[in-house]
C-alpha cells in the first residue's frame, strides 16, 4: 500500500542524509533478493485444485481459512485494463524508474516539510519488496525509518534482478485488498465473479481503488475508482453516479464460493485421503508409502483417478433423470464407476446437487439397505458350496420359516408366486422366496461371512439379520457394494478401490502388471462367479419379472442386478461389463419413501446410459469360462399343468454337479430332483440349552435334509439314515454331517449343547 517516505523532516538534513547513506550500503549488502521463480513456486493458494487423471480441474476446495488466495495468474492472463489501472493508480512512472521514484520522493519530502497532502512515493516495486519480506511489512503504526530504508534498498535490488513484467505479475498476485482477500484472482472472483482476464475498465478501476483504500467505505472507493477511470479514458466522460452504484454492489458481493466444480464429494474424500495417506480399504498400506502416492502435484493440487468427461456425463445424467422423477417424491441419487482391473474410481457422484435438500451428504459412502442386490452374492456362495446349480429347482410359493423371533414370511415384489423355478430364473427375475430358501441352505451367519469377505462392512452378525439378509436387510455403502460386484467381474477376486492417482504416471500400469502375475486368492469360487455373471447377463432368464424389452438389456455384454429396499426407500442398479463396474443409487437422503419407483424406473435408466457412454467406442465381450466348468444340455420335467417347468437349454455347471434332467421330487423316472442333498435343519451354529425340568425324550433335536439315499454322521460316527432323524443331545460341541449314497460328505452343521447331560432309563439300566 502507498506510504510516504518522509526522509526530509528534520533541520539536521545533511547529517541525516549521511547516516541514511551508510545504512543503505549496509542493508544492500545484507539484502538477499529471491528470484521470480522462487516467489512463484512458494505461492500457495487458499484453495486446493482437485484434478482428474489427465490434469483437468474437477473441483476447487478451500483448504486455508486464514486467507483467501486464488490461483497464481500470469500477467498475460490479466486484462490489459486492469494492468493499466493498477499502474496509473499506484505507480505512474513504473516503467521509467529503477525501483524508487525519486521525483515522488522529493514531492513527498516537500509535502511533509510544508504539511501539505501528497500522493506518496511508494512504488509498485517497493510495495512488492515489503510483501516479500516479513521484516519490511507495514505494521499498525506504519513502517519505521529502518523499514523504509530497507524497502528502498530491496526495491533497487529487485529492479536489477527481475524484469518489469515479472515485478508487476508478482505484485498483482501478492497485493492484499481487503480483509482476507489477497491477489487479483481472489479479488476478481469475489467481487466480480470472473477471472482476472475478463475484467473491463470499470471493474479494473474499482479493483485499483481497493488497493489504495482496502478498508474504505464503498462511496470513497467509488470516488477513487472514478478518478482512475477518468485517467484511463480521458476522452470519455465517466459516469461516476453509475459507478457509485456498481461499486456498492461489487464490494458486498461474495461470488467466490468455498467449493465449486463437478465432484465435491470425491474432492473432499481425496483431500482427506491425501492428508491421511490411505485409500479406502488400504488399512494395511504403510502410511509413508500411501502419502508418497497421494502427494500433490506441487502446485497446490491433488490428482485423482477420475475421468472428467465421464464425471460430467454421469452427473448430468443423474440430475436429468431425477428431474423426470420429481413427481414421485425422489430427489437424491449417487453413482460410482470402477475400473475392473485396477480398482480405480473413474466417476464419483455423491448427490444430485441443487436438486437435493441434503446435497452435502455423500450417497457413495452413506449406509443404506441394498435390497435384492445382495442376491447374486448369495447364489454365488450357494453354487460354490454345491448347495445349488443354476438349474436346480427352487419352490417359489408361500413360505413360513421358523426363527427365534417368530415366523418369517417372505413375499415377492409383485405379491405373486411362480411355482418351481430354476435358480437361474429365480436370480435373474429377482424372486424373493427362492432367495430366502437359498439362505436357509447357506445359513445367515455363513452368508454374512461371505459378504464381509467381499468387502461389505456389516455392522451385525448374520444371525442378527436372520433370513431377511437374503433380501438386503443389512446396510452397506454404494462404493462397497459396487466393489463387491467388481469382485464377481474379476472371477471372485477381491481388491480395494483407489481414488488418488499414483505419484508416478506409470505406477498404476506396473501395479496392474504385478497383480496379473500374482493375483490375490479368490474369496468366491471363480466358477461360481462366472455362473452368476452368466445369469445376470441373460435377458431371457429375467423375462418373468422384467419382460423381453428391458432397460437392463444392452447391445454389448453386461451383467446387472437391480434392488429396492423396504417401503421403496432405496433403489439400486449395479452391474459390470468387460472393463467397468457401475453402481447407481436413487432415493431420498432423509430416508423417506419414494412413490412407485422400481428398479427399472429408478436407478436402472441411469446405469444403462452410463454404460452406453462407457462403451460408445469400446467393445465389451463375455468372459471366458474358467477351468472346472462344464456346459451340459438339460431338460426339465413337467409342472402341475403338464408342461415342462422351463424350456430345455444348455447350462453351466461346476464340474461334478451336472445332470441331464431336473424335475419335481415326486416325478417318476426323474434323473434329477428339485433338491441337491443338503441339511435343512438345524441351522449352522445352533446353540441348544438343556432344561433338567423337561423330560429327556421331549428334548430330542430333529435333523432334516433333502436328497436321496442320505445318511447322518455325528462327530464322525454313523447315526441314522433317511431325510430325517432325532438325536438325544449331549453337552459339548458337535459336528453333524450329511453323507450321500456314495459316502461323500455333502453338507455339515456345527452346533453346541449346553447344560447337564440327559440321562435316559436305558442308560440307567
Amino acid at each position: 500500500m502507498p506510504t510516504p517516505i518522509a526522509l526530509f523532516h528534520s533541520p539536521a538534513l545533511p547529517r541525516l542524509t549521511l547516516a541514511l547513506a551508510a545504512l543503505m550500503l549496509t542493508a544492500q549488502a545484507a539484502w538477499a533478493v529471491p528470484s521470480f521463480e522462487e516467489v512463484k513456486r512458494d505461492f500457495r493458494s487458499s484453495d486446493t485444485a482437485v484434478l482428474d487423471r489427465n490434469g483437468e480441474l474437477l473441483q476447487r476446495v478451500r483448504t486455508d481459512a486464514s486467507v483467501r488466495r486464488g490461483q497464481w495468474t500470469a500477467l498475460a492472463d490479466i486484462s490489459p485494463a486492469l494492468r493499466t489501472a493498477m499502474v496509473l493508480s499506484e505507480d505512474r512512472r513504473f516503467y521509467e524508474h529503477s525501483g524508487v521514484d525519486w521525483r515522488a520522493v522529493s514531492a513527498a519530502a516537500w509535502g511533509n516539510l510544508w504539511n501539505t497532502r501528497t500522493r506518496g512515493a511508494s512504488t509498485i516495486t517497493m510495495q512488492l519488496s515489503g510483501l516479500l519480506d516479513e521484516d519490511l511489512r507495514r505494521g499498525g503504526g506504519g513502517r519505521s525509518l529502518t523499514q523504509k530504508l530497507g524497502q528502498t534498498v530491496a526495491a533497487t535490488q529487485l529492479e536489477r534482478q527481475w524484469r518489469k513484467d515479472q515485478i508487476l505479475e508478482a505484485y498483482l498476485n501478492s497485493v492484499p485488498f481487503r480483509g482476507e482477500i489477497v491477489g487479483i484472482d481472489a479479488l476478481s472472483r469475489t467481487l466480480f465473479g470472473k477471472a482476472p482476464s475478463g475484467l473491463d475498465a470499470r471493474e479494473a478501476a474499482v479493483a485499483a481503488a481497493r488497493v489504495r483504500a482496502p478498508n474504505a467505505r464503498p462511496a470513497l472507493v467509488a470516488q477513487r475508482a472514478c478518478e482512475v477511470l477518468r485517467t484511463m479514458e480521458p476522452q470519455r466522460k465517466a459516469d461516476c453516479e453509475a459507478l457509485d452504484m456498481f461499486t456498492s454492489a461489487a464490494v458486498q458481493r461474495r461470488a467466490f464460493e468455498a467449493s465449486e466444480g463437478i465432484a465435491p464429494h470425491a474432492a473432499r474424500r481425496a483431500l482427506r485421503q491425501a492428508r491421511e495417506g490411505r485409500e479406502p480399504g488400504q488399512e494395511d498400506t504403510p502410511p509413508a508409502e500411501a502419502r508418497a502416492a497421494a502427494k500433490d502435484t506441487g502446485d497446490g493440487s491433488v490428482r485423482t483417478t477420475l475421468r472428467a468427461p465421464l464425471q460430467r456425463f454421469a452427473l448430468g445424467t443423474l440430475q436429468r433423470h431425477l428431474r423426470e422423477l420429481r413427481g414421485r417424491h425422489v430427489e437424491d441419487g449417487a453413482l460410482v464407476v470402477l475400473d475392473n482391473a485396477t480398482g480405480e474410481v473413474l466417476a464419483w457422484v455423491g448427490s444430485s446437487g441443487p436438486l437435493s435438500q441434503a446435497a452435502e451428504v455423500d450417497g457413495v459412502i452413506a449406509m443404506r439397505q441394498p435390497g435384492s442386490t445382495l442376491k447374486p452374492l448369495l447364489y454365488g456362495q450357494a453354487i460354490a458350496e454345491r448347495r445349488l446349480t443354476a438349474a436346480s429347482l427352487i419352490e417359489d410359493s408361500s413360505a413360513q420359516i421358523n426363527t427365534a423371533s417368530g415366523l418369517y414370511i417372505p413375499q415377492n415384489y409383485d405379491r405373486r408366486f411362480k411355482g418351481p423355478v430354476s435358480a437361474r430364473t429365480a436370480l435373474a427375475a429377482s424372486l424373493n422366496v427362492p432367495a430366502v430358501r437359498t439362505l436357509v441352505m447357506v445359513s445367515p451367519e455363513s452368508f454374512a461371512r461371505g459378504l464381509r469377505a467381499a468387502g461389505l462392512p456389516l455392522r451385525e452378525s448374520g444371525d442378527y439379520y436372520g433370513y431377511s439378509l437374503a433380501l438386503g436387510s443389512a446396510e452397506v455403502t454404494l462404493l462397497s457394494l459396487t466393489n463387491a460386484y467388481r469382485m464377481l467381474a474379476n472371477g471372485g477376486r477381491y481388491g480395494t478401490t483407489t481414488l488418488l492417482a499414483p505419484a508416478a504416471p506409470d505406477k498404476s500400469r506396473k501395479t496392474a502388471a504385478a497383480t496379473a502375475k500374482s493375483p490375490p486368492a479368490p474369496v468366491l469360487d471363480p466358477r461360481a462367479a462366472f455362473i452368476v455373471g452368466d445369469i445376470l447377463s441373460d435377458p431371457n432368464a429375467r423375462t418373468r419379472s422384467f419382460g423381453l424389452d428391458s432397460i437392463l438389456s444392452t447391445r454389448f455384454w453386461s451383467a446387472v442386478k437391480t434392488g429396492t429396499s423396504k417401503d421403496m426407500r432405496d433403489n439400486w442398479a449395479v452391474g459390470w461389463s468387460q472393463r467397468y463396474t457401475v453402481g447407481v443409487w436413487v432415493g431420498n437422503a432423509s430416508g423417506e419413501s419414494m412413490w412407485d419407483v422400481s428398479g427399472t424406473s429408478g436407478a436402472a435408466p441411469v446405469w444403462a446410459e452410463v454404460m452406453r457412454f462407457l462403451h460408445a467406442r469400446e467393445p465389451s465381450r463375455a468372459p471366458a469360462p474358467p477351468p472346472g466348468l462344464v456346459r451340459t444340455h438339460i431338460d426339465f420335467g413337467p409342472g402341475p399343468d403338464g408342461n415342462a417347468l422351463e424350456a430345455a437349454r444348455d447350462e453351466w455347471f461346476v464340474q461334478g454337479t451336472e445332470q441331464p434332467l431336473f424335475a419335481l421330487a415326486n416325478e417318476p423316472g426323474a434323473a434329477g430332483t428339485a433338491a441337491i442333498a443338503r441339511i435343512t435343519a438345524p441351522a449352522d451354529g445352533t446353540i441348544i440349552a438343556l432344561d433338567p425340568d423337561i423330560p429327556p425324550l421331549r428334548q430330542r433335536v430333529r435333523f432334516e435334509s433333502e436328497g436321496r439315499g442320505v445318511q447322518w454322521r455325528i462327530d464322525g460316527k454313523h447315526f441314522a439314515r433317511g431325510n430325517s432323524a432325532q438325536w438325544l443331545p449331549w453337552p459339548g460341541r458337535h459336528l453333524i454331517e450329511l453323507v450321500d449314497a456314495g459316502g461323500k460328505v455333502v453338507d455339515q452343521r456345527r452346533l453346541e449343547v449346553r447344560g447337564a447331560g440327559v440321562v435316559t432309563k436305558s442308560a440307567q439300566r
